[in-house]
């Protein structure tokens, strides 16, 4: 059986091997939710300049970029970005796992904890994410989380050469977590 342990961590360089390899097996799994990347993206080399810009936000205060990680293995990230502070005090969420590790309850946990950063280590009070009408399964994580949807954008996101629709969901991060 498949490790049920997840922790997230700050994503670090020497990730980029592993998150390539994850990016490059999964790539017509993860088109319908993903915008198209050159196929750089989807090399060492391209997640390593990926992620040292991922850390120069992170250095600024815009992102706070992760991985999720089972046992001691690298299965997926999480990451907050557009992170706005003063009078909104909220950041984006997303997040995916590797299609070899999906189903193991790996999303909802690091979501989970990332929420818990976001609140005490942030210092931020809401929470947003956007997923595609068709997207059950990201759409399951954030209601785990005590997400709720609040409206639709429309054509909000180019994915798979065409214009798509987006659920956007909030959470704030002052209201108690559900209970699991």
């Amino acid at each position: 059986m498949a490790d049920q342990t997840t922790s997230i961590r700050l994503i670090r360089v020497d990730d980029a091997e592993v998150i390539a390899a994850h990016k490059a097996r999964d790539r017509q799994e993860h088109a319908p939710w993903e915008p198209a990347q050159p196929d750089g993206f989807y090399t060492t080399a391209g997640q390593r300049a990926r992620i040292e810009g991922l850390l120069d936000d992170h250095r600024r205060g815009d992102r706070w970029p992760a991985v999720i990680v089972a046992g001691d293995e690298v299965v997926g990230q999480v990451t907050v970005s557009t992170i706005l502070r003063g009078p909104f005090g909220k950041g984006f969420l997303g997040y995916w796992v590797a299609t070899t590790r999906q189903g193991e309850g790996h999303a909802t946990r690091a979501v989970a904890q990332t929420l818990t950063v976001m609140r005490r280590d942030l210092g931020l009070r809401r929470a947003e994410a956007h997923t595609r009408l068709e997207n059950l399964a990201s759409q399951h994580v954030l209601r785990a989380n005590g997400f709720r949807p609040w409206g639709i954008a429309h054509a909000h996101i180019l994915v798979d050469g065409a214009w798509r629709d987006e659920i956007f969901w909030e959470r704030l991060l002052d209201e108690e977590p559900p209970v699991a």
